[in-house]
C-alpha cells in the first residue's frame, strides 16, 4: 500500500524520509526510474511501496542502526521482491537515529548529531547491515579483500564502510561523516529551492540539480560495480555538461535530457548511487525544514526548464 507523508508528523525522520522517497520518483532524473519513465524492469510504484514498507523500522527508536537497516530491507523485499532502496536505507538509517530526541537547530547541529551516531556504531551493527546487504542482493557487488559482506565482520560498521569508501560513495559517507551530503547535496538543494518560479517547478529543478551535482562529481558506484569505472566516468562527463548549464541558471534542452535518460536505460546504466545520495540530501532538508514535508509534490511538473 502506498502512503504519502503524514502532515501530522511533518519534520520528523519519518515524514522527511517519505517526502524524499516520493521526490525520488516524482522527478525525472536521467537513468533512474520515475513516474513518467519506468526502467531497469522496475516502476515508480515499487519504490513508493518500498518506502512505505521501510519507514516504520527505519525510524524505530528501539532499534539500533544496523537493526533498522536489516528490518527495513526485509520489509522492502517483502513488498518489492527486488532491491529498490538498499543505498537509501544505508544512508537514511543513521540520519533517522540522529534526529531523534531534540530536533536539530541547524545543518551543523544535525551534522554533529550524525557524526555522533556514526562514531557509536558497533560490530553488531555491521553484522546486521551485512545480513541486510546479502538479503538485498545488490547487482555487481563482487568481493572485497577485507571485511567482505559474504563473511562475518570483525570490525564495527563505520570501520567496515571506511574500507569500502574508495570504491563506494555510500560507504564514503560513513567514513567522512556525511560530508558530501552536507557540503554538496544540501547546499545545492537549498540554492535552487530559493530560486525563482512556481513551487513545483522549483522543487523539481532543485532535485535534478542535486542529482547532477553528485553524478558530475563522483563516478556512480552502482554503474562502476556493474559496468566498470571507465563507463561510470563517461556518464559523469555527460552529467557535467548538464550540471554546468543548470548551475549557471541556463535552460536544459528537455528533449536531449529525455533522450539521455532513454539511452542510459537502453544500455542498462542506472546511476542509482547518485539517486541514493539525492534522497538522503532531501531527507536532511526535510528534517531541518518541517514545512517542506507538507509541500505538494506534483509528478506532472517533473520537467527541466
Amino acid at each position: 500500500m502506498r502512503t504519502a507523508p503524514d502532515n501530522s508528523v511533518a519534520g520528523t525522520a519519518a515524514a522527511a524520509f517519505l517526502w524524499a522517497c516520493r521526490l525520488d520518483v516524482a522527478v525525472a532524473k536521467p537513468g533512474n526510474v520515475s513516474m513518467d519513465a519506468p526502467g531497469h524492469g522496475m516502476t515508480a510504484g515499487l519504490f513508493l511501496d518500498s518506502a512505505a514498507a521501510a519507514v516504520a523500522p527505519l525510524t524505530d527508536a528501539a532499534l539500533t542502526v544496523g537493526e533498522r537497516i536489516e528490518e527495513a530491507v526485509a520489509q522492502t523485499r517483502a513488498v518489492a521482491r527486488c532491491n529498490t532502496n538498499l543505498g537509501i536505507l544505508l544512508l537514511c538509517a543513521p540520519l533517522a537515529a540522529a534526529v531523534e530526541g531534540e530536533p536539530p537547530r541547524d545543518a551543523e547541529t544535525l551534522r554533529e548529531q550524525t557524526e555522533a551516531v556514526l562514531a557509536a556504531l558497533t560490530v553488531a551493527d555491521a553484522e546486521a547491515a551485512y545480513r541486510a546487504i546479502a538479503h538485498a542482493m545488490p547487482a555487481g557487488l563482487g568481493a572485497a579483500p577485507e571485511q567482505d559482506v559474504a563473511a562475518r565482520p570483525t570490525v564495527n560498521l563505520r570501520a567496515a564502510m571506511h574500507l569500502a569508501a574508495m570504491r563506494d560513495t555510500v560507504a564514503r559517507q560513513y567514513a567522512n561523516g556525511y560530508a558530501d551530503l552536507f557540503t554538496l547535496g544540501l547546499p545545492v538543494l537549498r540554492k535552487h529551492l530559493a530560486g525563482h518560479g512556481a513551487w513545483p517547478e522549483r522543487l523539481h529543478r532543485a532535485v535534478v540539480a542535486v542529482h547532477l551535482a553528485f553524478l558530475a562529481r563522483f563516478p556512480d558506484s552502482h554503474i562502476a560495480r556493474k559496468h566498470g569505472l571507465a563507463v561510470a566516468r563517461r556518464v559523469s562527463d555527460r552529467a557535467r555538461l548538464f550540471h554546468g548549464r543548470i548551475e549557471a541558471g541556463q535552460s536544459i534542452d528537455a528533449e536531449a535530457f529525455v533522450q539521455w535518460d532513454r539511452e542510459l536505460k537502453a544500455t542498462g546504466l542506472n546511476p542509482g548511487t547518485s539517486a541514493d545520495l539525492t534522497v538522503a540530501s532531501a531527507m536532511i532538508a526535510g528534517c531541518l525544514d518541517p514545512a517542506l514535508c507538507a509541500m505538494p509534490v506534483d509528478p506532472r511538473q517533473a520537467r527541466v526548464r
